[in-house]
């Protein structure tokens, strides 16, 4: 798409009520009736690596369903994504519920499609399981890249009975793939307790930096997102979200809630102020809905989903203009 063609947008809400018709994420039409997007919003309806409450498989959905609220323009970022870049629907990602090996596969080999179409992904879970395969397929177009895992936890310990893919294991795997780059890693809003002070040595020589909650609180949303600007630098960056980064308070719809987290605002605040940076493909991932009311896990989820999708539009419009001037 050239600067010049008018991408098509979400459903006008004047016309048919937010609450009517089908709940595509914001609205937003379907791949398959756009042909090719430059951010494609793809589910992956799965759970099995979850160690605790399961129901992750519905978080996508229930993403989507929040997020018809959503207006086309982000006064936070003054921008109008879905005029920027085509975003799109893409439906969502079948994996075998019974076979998690199985579903590391499919999920890195139609994120392999998507990305191979020209698309850069927002991808929503499921459990973090599905950050590995979606890495995988990100790092065969960028090699290494960046990243940034908002979480609660280090989702880098090494196995859960005997098992090497789960929700608990993705960074690990992919710091021993060779996947990451490993000078610019970073977790952020995590808390709790662990297993033992080794949680923290092993983790620290894979590479990654910690933001904890209480750094948050403490120094405060755009002190914590210059420090991250300045790890990540230019280079290609995957952002991860487990929504159990936030506080109970504003995330009780998650498999494995930990007092002490963040509010909706410091990520938000957070991810507005990663703007400038290299945001090739992201997710939000751990959405667990039987475990929400009133919405208020899939709310943060689809405005979150939503920054993201902000980003990476404003910099395929920038890029596009670029390419055409010269």
């Amino acid at each position: 798409m050239s600067s010049n063609e008018t991408p098509r947008g979400p459903v006008d809400s004047s016309r048919v009520p937010r609450y009517a018709g089908p709940a595509t994420f914001a609205r937003l039409p379907r791949l398959d009736e756009v042909g090719t997007a430059d951010v494609a919003v793809v589910g992956v309806p799965f759970d099995s690596g979850v160690s605790y409450r399961p129901g992750a498989r519905f978080g996508g959905n229930a993403i989507r369903e929040a997020s018809r609220l959503l207006r086309p323009y982000n006064p936070a970022q003054d921008a109008s994504p879905f005029a920027l870049a085509q975003v799109a629907d893409g439906g969502d990602i079948a994996v075998n519920p019974f076979n998690i090996n199985e579903a590391v596969e499919t999920i890195e080999a139609a994120a392999d499609d998507l990305l191979g179409t020209g698309a850069r992904l927002m991808t929503l879970g499921g459990d973090h399981t599905i950050a590995l395969p979606l890495l995988r397929s990100v790092a065969k177009k960028h090699g290494p890249v960046a990243l940034l895992h908002f979480d609660a936890h280090l989702d880098t310990w090494d196995t859960y009975f005997g098992a090497e893919y789960t929700h608990g294991t993705p960074f690990r795997r992919a710091v021993e793939e060779g996947i990451l780059d490993t000078s610019a890693l970073s977790h952020v809003g995590t808390r709790g307790p662990l297993y033992g002070k080794q949680d923290l040595t092993d983790d620290e020589k894979m590479g990654f930096g910690i933001v904890t909650s209480a750094d948050v609180y403490r120094r405060g949303a755009d002190e914590i997102a210059d420090q991250l600007r300045q790890r990540i630098g230019d280079r290609p960056l995957y952002i991860s979200i487990d929504i159990d980064c936030l506080d109970p308070a504003h995330a009780p719809g998650t498999g494995t809630p930990e007092a002490g987290g963040m509010t909706s605002r410091e990520l938000l605040e957070i991810l507005r102020g990663l703007a400038s940076c290299n945001l090739v493909s992201a997710d939000v991932v751990e959405v667990a809905p039987a475990y929400d009311h009133a919405e208020i896990t899939s709310v943060a989820a689809s405005h979150t989903a939503y920054e993201l999708t902000t980003i990476m539009s404003r910099q395929i419009a920038a890029a596009r203009k670029d390419a055409e001037a010269k």
